[in-house]
Order: structure tokens, then sequence, then C-alpha cells
């Protein structure tokens, strides 16, 4: 999805079978329908039907180390419910309030996904 225009960044995480993709937009896009039939539809074509995300959310950026590396199985944790503090020093990372959009995020969603 990263070749589509209109996302500079993503993440996807598996959490017990719900997978959500997480895009960083290009300043003044919208995740509409569209979009995320596009980005849905390159999933599908690119990968397979079963790599397609059960949902699709507009971040303002993904947390990533020093070195730049995304944080999958911290953001991961977070939403399965582990305390942000616990999942990951803020300390080793590049934008550490990136994580806070999770924290908040999990924080509003149930724990249990099936």
């Amino acid at each position: 999805m990263l070749s589509l225009p209109e996302v500079l960044d993503a993440l996807v995480v598996d959490v017990d079978g719900w997978m959500p993709l997480f895009v960083v937009l290009r300043e003044g896009t919208r995740l509409d329908d569209g979009l995320v039939k596009r980005i849905a539809a390159r999933v599908r074509e690119d990968c397979s039907p079963r790599h397609v995300p059960n949902e699709v959310h507009a971040v303002p950026e993904i947390p990533r180390t020093l070195s730049g590396k995304a944080l999958e199985i911290p953001v991961k944790r977070i939403l399965e419910g582990a305390d942000p503090a616990s999942a990951a020093s803020r300390d080793s990372l590049r934008n550490p309030a990136a994580l806070d959009w999770f924290s908040q995020f999990a924080a509003q969603r149930p724990v249990s996904r099936t």
C-alpha cells in the first residue's frame, strides 16, 4: 500500500486474528471509503486476500525506534491491553509521542475481537 500516493507510512498488526492497518496519509488526504477500497485491492493484488486488513485507521505517525524500525510488537501489545510503559521504552524511540495515539485507541476498544 506504500505505493499508493496517498499513503506515506503504514503498520499492520495481527491481534488474535484481527488485523488493523494504520496509515499515515499525505497532507490533504482523507481516509474515505474509496481509499480504503483501493488499499484493500492493493493488498489483495500484491499479497493475498488473507492479508487484507479488517480495518484501516489514519494515524498521525507510526512509532519507530531510533534506527527507524516500526514498532509492530509494542503496538500489538498495547492493542492487546498491555500498559504502554511496559510495551516499549520511550527513550529508545525516535518519536515516543506516536505511542500515545495507540494507547488512546486501545483504551476506547474492547480487548476481545472475537
